[in-house]
């Protein structure tokens, strides 16, 4: 007789044995202080641009949104003046 079945118990497979041992995991649930904590830590890596930089990004952003507004409209434009020629 091996000593593993010897462990295990006459009858009774190796598989049986590991079937029937306790899972030590953790129950899931939330974990609100960590993850603020974990949060704030990651906050602080941040580096957080001066007031020039900011203006001068904003003001680059609102001019490409503009930018591309003016172009889809000018497309719109164009493709309703080509379906009226071409419907009527």
């Amino acid at each position: 007789m091996s000593s593993t079945t010897a462990a295990v118990g006459e009858g009774a497979s190796e598989s049986d044995s590991v079937a029937a041992e306790p899972a030590a995991i953790a129950p899931p649930g939330p974990n609100s202080t960590g993850f603020l904590q974990g949060t704030k830590e990651e906050l602080e890596k941040v580096v957080w641009p001066d007031r020039q930089q900011l203006i001068s990004e904003s003001i680059a952003v609102f001019l490409m949104v503009s930018l591309s507004a003016f172009i889809f409209s000018f497309i719109d434009n164009l493709f309703r003046w080509v379906s009226t020629l071409v419907f009527g």
